[in-house]
């Protein structure tokens, strides 16, 4: 299955696009130089030619996309997870938190916590207390900051109270990718609930950088 995708990407593999791809990464990862849009055009390409999205939901396809060396791969495992989110289940938060655990960065982390995770625990609330609460309390600095952007799109259903235990349990982090997910969070939710974040922001001992992107709608 993965044969043509490898197929068409190695095809527009363009070098001299890779080089500033991978210096915006931080040096992260290599790229074979293929532009999103590019990108994009070549996923539906390979979706329509495989058949793949007529299918069930393909763990093993995912993980051999992560598998590769270059970030495109992992950018089109994306794309995939995305376009068959209603096709998850619970018991694939298991593979959502090996991705956020593996060749992890925000690029990746932020769509898999907003929607991925996001999705399941909509759809089956109980992994929240059962899993992704406990993120929050562990080491794992990408699963923390997946347990506080997971209700990002959430609007009117998100948990505020789940949501500010999470953000007080890491208030104190030095961690730049922690104090503008606990922002972002915020940011977000005051679009929904605004006095409920201005009080909170308020009573709260946050980061400058947390308080300055969460207090933007407010």
């Amino acid at each position: 299955m993965i044969e043509l995708l490898v197929e068409l990407f190695e095809q527009n593999r363009d070098l001299e696009k890779a080089g500033p791809m991978e210096a915006y990464m931080k040096n992260h990862f290599s790229f074979l130089g293929i532009k999103s849009p590019d990108r994009k055009g070549l996923v539906r390409q390979f979706f329509q030619e495989s058949g793949l999205l007529k299918q069930e939901f393909q763990p093993e396809f995912v993980l051999a996309l992560w598998e590769k060396e270059e970030r495109e791969y992992q950018y089109a495992a994306m794309d995939y997870i995305e376009r068959s989110l209603k096709k998850l289940d619970k018991q694939h938060l298991s593979l959502m938190e090996q991705l956020i655990t593996t060749k992890s960065w925000w690029d990746t982390v932020d769509l898999l916590a907003s929607k991925a995770v996001g999705t399941i625990a909509e759809k089956y609330p109980e992994v929240i207390a059962e899993t992704i609460e406990g993120w929050a309390f562990g080491d794992h600095l990408w699963l923390r900051r997946t347990a506080i952007l997971f209700q990002l799109k959430y609007k009117g259903q998100t948990d505020k109270d789940l949501l500010y235990r999470c953000i007080e349990q890491n208030k104190d982090s030095k961690e730049f990718f922690i104090q503008k997910a606990i922002g972002w969070a915020l940011r977000e939710y005051s679009k929904t609930n605004p006095e409920s974040v201005k009080g909170f922001i308020e009573s709260t001992s946050l980061a400058s950088l947390s308080v300055r992107e969460g207090s933007k709608y407010i």
